[in-house]
């Protein structure tokens, strides 16, 4: 980790992709949110924006409950066994963290994690001990509330040896939080044998900024799963998690699926570090643009023998005008591994739409199920609420709205 002078100079270190943002046009979010005894008590219409991105208020389908607004912790709950939520300010205080704190993110990669550093940021703090299978997800709500705002978060998940966790994230805003910027910094760490699953499912309004940061260390035999989700309009996103599989055995598979609508300009992707013997990776990709910038960044680093590991970044180009890139990259040290990709940016073909059409479907219905199953093919299993929020994004798109 860099020391403290470093780390202040960062603070005008733009970032290596994305359009470059003045962190002094936003003001810091409030750390002391209004508090809630439960996450019933939300309003109406936020309940809608959560739902969508995969917060329920349905109790018994959740392990435990996270819900941030702005900068600090509104709602924390759990009563389950051997899993630990607490805001990050409190874990600090509680434990010596000194083996994870800034260890899976340099806090002077940029600007962002340089602002999330100096600010002591909240965040929170997920531990799953040793041996313990937690069935239902977690799930971790952050929202935005005010124009004009900051949200900066340094967050912490631990899955320890032979522990087993689903973690579902959602981000979205209020009804009038325009112009903001959302920085989430997340460090995560699956011990050995551990197993993890994250899902992050992004619905924030059309002038967001959102500047995640985040790095994963596995060890032996530990597995990771990660699913990244935009579907609505945003401003601007610059992604790039940086996964280390540092064990024997650990793998890891990153998937995403992205729209680009018109105005919007995506920049996301995955570094995987290959570091040891018999590890494996698989990064899938799959984006449409209706009109915005979309870009699909993809490596992987093979440092060790025995590794095997696969690139997949696929993309359509539905409206004349929109932009997508594919960049695919492969390294490696050692001449013992097997590394592949495969890259392709394409458009509908016009027989399949015809194919479906004369079983009935309207061109529309016909291009929305074509979209609807090229997205879904990238992520697996994916919740009820979020096929319908897809349904719903294709369907606008399609409007041109």
């Amino acid at each position: 980790m860099q020391n403290g002078k470093d780390v202040k100079e960062a603070l005008n270190k733009k970032a290596a992709y994305g359009p470059d943002l003045d962190l002094d046009d936003y003001k810091v979010g409030t750390y002391t949110p209004d508090k809630m005894e439960n996450i019933d008590e939300i309003s109406d219409d936020l309940k809608k924006r959560i739902v969508n991105v995969g917060v329920t208020t349905c109790k018994s389908t959740r392990s435990g409950t996270m819900f941030f607004v702005d900068n600090g912790p509104s709602l924390i709950t759990s009563d389950t066994d051997g899993l630990e939520l607490l805001p990050m300010r409190v874990a600090a205080k509680k434990y010596d963290l000194s083996e994870y704190l800034w260890k899976a993110v340099d806090p002077g990669k940029d600007k962002y994690t340089s602002k999330t550093y100096l600010e002591d940021s909240d965040g929170y703090f997920i531990r799953v001990k040793a041996g313990k299978k937690i069935k239902m997800p977690v799930q971790t709500c952050m929202l935005l509330s005010r124009k004009k705002q900051m949200q900066n978060l340094h967050n912490i998940i631990i899955v320890e040896e032979n522990a087993s966790l689903e973690v579902i994230t959602g981000c979205t805003t209020g009804k009038h939080a325009d112009d903001t910027l959302h920085v989430g910094v997340s460090e995560t760490f699956v011990k050995e044998g551990g197993f993890l699953k994250f899902s992050m499912i992004h619905n924030w309004s059309d002038s967001t900024h959102v500047r995640p940061r985040s790095g994963c260390i596995v060890e032996k035999n530990g597995t990771i799963i990660n699913n990244y989700v935009i579907l609505n309009r945003v401003a601007s996103v610059q992604s790039y998690p940086v996964t280390k599989l540092n064990g024997e055995g650990a793998s890891m598979k990153y998937s995403s699926i992205c729209i680009g609508h018109d105005g919007s300009d995506i920049d996301t992707g995955c570094l995987v570090e290959l570091n040891a013997p018999k590890t494996s990776a698989e990064i899938v990709s799959r984006s449409i643009t209706f009109g915005g910038r979309v870009v699909a960044r993809g490596k992987l680093i093979g440092n060790a023998p025995g590794v095997k590991a696969h690139l997949e970044c696929k993309s359509l180009v539905l409206n004349d005008g929109g932009v997508t890139l594919a960049i695919p990259e492969l390294e490696s040290t050692i001449a013992d591994v097997e590394m592949t990709h495969e890259a392709a940016v394409g458009k509908i073909a016009r027989d399949q739409v015809e194919y479906l059409m004369m079983r009935g479907l309207t061109e529309d219905e016909a291009v929305g199920m074509i979209v609807r199953g090229f997205l879904e093919g990238g992520i697996s299993g994916l919740p009820d609420e979020l096929k319908k929020d897809i349904d719903d994004a294709i369907a606008k798109a399609n409007l041109g709205s």
